[in-house]
């Protein structure tokens, strides 16, 4: 079955050193030196893009129960970050989860099951977009309801670090949830334990402008959202969510520090949801066509691409035949979905009790 990334243990070598800073963009010139692992990651974003493309299509077809809420425009984002997870990290997200899942290295013909509801999903077809879960590969859950994940992803931080593992947590959460009292609550207790060095999560705050329908201007008085970790002693940065070569270079930073000293810290990725919030919504009333034309303009898909193009690593003829690559690996994972069985009907009974002889020896009262 193909996967999007290698599961190996990440090494310090395995990521080239990148150049450039501040969110301001980088010229050709200044590229990774290996221009083969910046390929890989076009790759595996195109694939990302693909992939959420083709789950919308069989959303509307009916294909897929539930609802379903697409990465794109903001796969640069979970590529650049994960691709510093290390085995023993703990990565926790909301319900726009299925690129984290892909990259830390379920294959996308687990995850297009998951969404069709088979019994060969990742999860048996019980969780479905929203509550993707991988934990042998570090996925600790995509979470249904907004902000209510972010104190449990601050609770495994703390575990990390009372247990002395040495691992982290990446914490990703949208605009949306940071005006959730789950979020306060949490990150007050994060700025609490992070003074004695006892919480080493990576706040990863996803501002894709707009909570459902209502952007972030008229859902917050104060905008500069990443600012609202100062009331809880959290120091942190903006990046520019849209160009992996950023992204890339303040994951790699932003995660040592976090790992070095055990502090929380926090980062607000500056993106945008070129998709409408979920697959049924058809009308986006709430924003211009105009607007959404402009952001296109630096999809980072493209932004890459072109990087790519002028520095000379690839050429029209290879990326017409890394599409044609990628497009196969999801023609074949929603071929597979549509072609595995049900969940049978005794699954309902399984993974309800963490000791399946309570379930059948215990009263119920």
């Amino acid at each position: 079955m193909a996967t999007i990334r290698s599961r190996s243990k990440k090494s310090e070598a395995d990521v080239p050193p990148v150049a450039g800073s501040g969110g301001n963009g980088v010229g050709p010139e200044e590229l990774p030196v290996d221009t083969d692992t910046l390929l890989d990651y076009y790759r595996q974003m195109l694939t990302i893009r693909l992939f959420e493309e083709a789950a919308q299509t069989a959303f509307r077809k009916g294909k897929i129960g539930g609802y379903l809420h697409l990465y794109i425009g903001q796969e640069a984002l979970a590529t650049g970050f994960l691709h510093e997870y290390q085995t023993g990290d703990r990565i926790i997200t909301a319900y726009r989860d299925h690129a984290h899942a892909l990259l830390l290295g379920a294959t996308p013909r687990a995850v297009m099951a998951e969404l069709f509801g088979k019994g060969t999903g990742l999860v048996k077809g019980k969780g479905g977009s929203m509550h993707l879960f991988d934990v042998q590969n570090g996925l600790w859950g995509g979470y249904g309801i907004v902000g209510g994940h972010i104190p449990l992803g601050v609770g495994l931080a703390y575990a990390e670090a009372y247990q002395k593992t040495g691992g982290i947590v990446q914490l990703y959460f949208g605009d949306g949830a940071i005006h959730n009292g789950a979020f306060h609550e949490a990150a007050n207790l994060a700025g609490l334990w992070g003074r004695d060095g006892m919480c080493p999560c990576l706040f990863i705050l996803e501002n894709n402008k707009y909570g459902m329908g209502t952007s972030v201007e008229r859902a917050t008085a104060m905008t500069d959202l990443s600012a609202k970790f100062d009331s809880y002693g959290i120091e942190h940065e903006d990046v520019d969510g849209m160009d992996l070569v950023t992204v890339l270079e303040t994951a790699r930073r932003a995660v040592a520090r976090v790992r070095e000293t055990g502090k929380p810290y926090a980062i607000e990725a500056i993106t945008y949801r070129i998709s409408p919030h979920g697959a049924a919504d058809f009308l986006e009333r709430y924003r211009s066509k105009e607007e959404v034309a402009e952001a296109r303009k630096r999809d980072p898909i493209n932004l890459l691409e072109q990087r790519l193009l002028e520095a000379g690593a690839v050429d029209e003829q290879q990326l017409a035949e890394i599409r044609r690559e990628a497009r196969a690996v999801v023609d074949d994972a929603v071929k597979f979905a549509e072609e595995s069985p049900e969940p049978p009907i005794d699954e309902l009974y399984t993974d309800v009790y963490a000791d399946s002889a309570y379930a059948t020896d215990s009263p119920v009262g």
